[in-house]
């Protein structure tokens, strides 16, 4: 279900909050995780914000948030496998040595 509603609080230094709205009596739960942007994913109490809530018990609260914008237009869903973050990125790289003969 998409909803509209405000943010009631949010804990920056934990990354969640609780969302309010009419399809969500009780509340929603809600991790910066589901939060569609780039870099740093806060909000701020009493925003409005658009998002999609799913029913589940979520440290007490009777639902729990999927995806959360702020713009008219939602964004696109992240492709499945695309393996990408915007949290951080890494590399490894391996180099063997050639194994030296043995007489």
């Amino acid at each position: 279900m998409v909803s509209v509603g405000t943010v009631r609080s949010w804990n920056a230094d934990e990354g969640w909050g609780v969302l309010d709205g009419p399809d969500v009596p009780g509340g929603c739960w809600a991790h910066f995780s589901a939060v569609a942007a780039t870099g740093h994913r806060e909000l701020g109490t009493g925003r409005t914000v658009v998002f999609r809530a799913e029913a589940a018990n979520q440290d007490g609260y009777p639902f729990r948030a999927v995806k959360i914008w702020t713009g008219e237009n939602k964004p696109p869903d992240p492709q499945a496998g695309a393996g990408s973050s915007d949290a951080c990125s890494s590399t490894l790289t391996l180099t063997f040595d050639k194994p030296e003969r043995q007489p």
